[in-house]
């Protein structure tokens, strides 16, 4: 307030300078230019005294309090991103979050210092400048004023629609940038069909459409401007008409015209920067109603109230009449089956019949619609979600790699282990020898999404962290599908060396690599059609033994 109050005695400064010193008939020229330097003199003091501090703190304070909102923001999203279920991000683009996350919570920074602080100090400026023209003329105030109320409903008129077009705007950036995402990610498929062409296409069509919707909010942008500035240019135009009139017509003195002259600069420009402010709040107001969307998507996956922590589960897995449907389609029809602890299961069966959904639902990633999982003998809802998920160790066909070091990536499984422990690990899983003989060894990066490492690297780096995680159960979703025979061999080592003594699942479609689960359970459309070991399987020479023949002839 006192950045914005020092400028509003200029005016006064000049109405006393040329009615009480310049016009002063009963002074010298020598008195008039010493109380001309006096006054200065004090003027200059506390412009050069105060001025710097106070715009140095208020930019300071203005710009942290807008960073620190930020922060606490985006904390709050990626928080609430992590516990939105699967299904949530099925149904998304990542680039389409990611610019909700940075783009939209950006936009919120001019809200906080734009419309938190700047604005009130506007406000706070043309309260003040309008009491102080009341009490140098009435009549003249009610003149300088007198459009301000058509000032309020034109901006009233033009924002109402520019924040409709500021959020249409808003998606059709978004829209761009989750198409890039998604095809920087599939660079590698586009250069092996040589689609640049098709996708430079695919791109300009996105691109045009941010375009046109930018220019549709421009154009109102610009009339916005266009009508207000013409209102905020007449005001002063009219006082001064006026004013000059009173000069000659009245005893309004010369001092008084050019002190309302310049405290009609110092009301309208205010609300040249309010319409500016607004433009930026309309913005940021739409950019927020997207964080707030995001904010607002419901959790699928929640704790019961009461839920407890799960500790030192022996590991029995039974499902109960399980049913699970995406979007009304049943996966998994009324499946019944149980699993001892330590016992090493296989789930096999053509592509599309749920094996993998099966597997989603044991560490709650989904829930059933139709009846429970038991763990121990307890509904595995009853448990906390944290603790469940500690207790279950996954490796799957494609494993998420961190653009990190590999010492990184495999103390994801425990982060709080020691240098030694991930070494071990790394040992157990047939990943010591090739990581020693990197240029950088543990310490090297491996590239977004393990891009500088082969498959059968990305696999072994995935088992070793989950032998430093030691979990009570474990997930092999077709961790071993897409590789070579070296790989395999090395990983299938691995995998019977971290199942040994842990309730296992294994998800297959080569059915070689299971022959050795205790019991095989084959799934056919969301149902559990046949149940056996491998040995017992073949002999009813149903479903299981025909898809052993057909790959046997492969």
């Amino acid at each position: 307030m006192v950045k914005f109050g020092i400028p509003l005695i200029i005016p006064l400064i000049m109405r006393y300078v040329i009615d009480d010193i310049i016009g002063a008939q009963d002074l010298t020229s020598t008195e008039q230019m010493n109380h001309l330097l006096w006054l200065m003199g004090i003027i200059f003091g506390v412009f050069l005294l105060l001025r710097p501090p106070i715009e140095y703190y208020r930019q300071y304070f203005a710009q942290w309090t807008g960073n620190k909102i930020l922060y606490d923001i985006r904390e709050q999203l990626f928080n609430h991103l992590q516990k939105l279920s699967l299904k949530f991000y099925s149904n998304r683009q990542s680039g389409e979050i990611i610019s909700r996350v940075i783009h939209d919570v950006e936009q919120t920074k001019n809200f906080v210092i734009t419309g938190m602080m700047n604005i009130w100090l506007d406000l706070f400026t043309i309260v003040i400048a309008i009491v102080i023209m009341f009490t140098m003329d009435v009549w003249l105030t009610l003149i300088s004023i007198s459009l301000l109320p058509l000032y309020v409903l034109a901006v009233k008129y033009f924002y109402s629609k520019l924040r409709h077009l500021t959020r249409v705007r808003s998606q059709a950036l978004a829209d761009v940038q989750g198409h890039l995402h998604e095809r920087l990610n599939g660079m590698t498929v586009i250069r092996s069909f040589a689609l640049e062409d098709h996708e430079q296409t695919q791109f300009d069509r996105r691109n045009e459409n941010f375009l046109s919707k930018a220019v549709d909010h421009t154009r109102w942008n610009a009339k916005t401007f266009a009508v207000v500035n013409t209102i905020t240019d007449l005001a002063p135009i009219l006082v001064i008409g006026v004013a000059g009139a009173m000069v000659i017509q009245t005893n309004l003195t010369v001092g008084t015209l050019v002190a309302f002259v310049a405290y009609m600069d110092r009301l309208y420009n205010p609300l040249r920067r309010l319409v500016n402010s607004s433009t930026m709040l309309t913005q940021s107001i739409a950019s927020m109603d997207r964080v707030f969307e995001l904010l607002d998507e419901e959790y699928e996956i929640t704790e019961r109230d009461g839920a407890i922590e799960m500790k030192n589960p022996k590991g029995d897995i039974s499902f109960q009449h399980v049913t699970f449907a995406y979007n009304d389609d049943d996966v998994i029809c009324d499946m019944n089956f149980d699993v001892k602890s330590g016992e090493t299961v296989a789930i096999v069966g053509m592509s599309g019949g749920g094996k993998s959904t099966i597997m989603s639902l044991i560490p709650r990633f989904y829930d059933v619609t139709e009846g429970r999982i038991l763990i121990d003998g307890r509904d595995l809802r009853d448990y906390r979600i944290r603790s469940l998920r500690d207790h279950i160790g996954m490796v799957l066909q494609d494993n998420i790699m961190f653009s990190d070091s590999i010492h990184f990536n495999i103390r994801m499984g425990r982060p709080d282990a020691t240098d030694e422990e991930v070494i071990e690990a790394a040992k157990k899983a047939n990943a010591h020898s090739f990581i020693t003989e990197l240029p950088d060894g543990y310490n090297t990066n491996i590239g977004e999404r393990g891009v500088k490492l082969s498959g059968g690297q990305k696999q072994r780096i995935a088992i070793a962290r989950v032998f430093l995680k030691s979990p009570r159960m474990l997930i092999f979703d077709e961790a071993t599908s897409s590789l070579d025979l070296e790989s395999e061999y090395y990983i299938q080592q691995a995998l019977e060396q971290l199942a040994k003594d842990r309730t296992t699942f294994i998800v297959a479609h080569r059915l070689s690599t299971v022959t050795h689960a205790d019991r095989i359970f084959v799934v056919e459309e969301g149902k559990l059609v046949e149940t056996g070991t491998h040995e017992e399987l073949m002999s009813r020479r149903g479903v299981y033994h025909n898809l052993f023949k057909v790959q046997q002839l492969d």
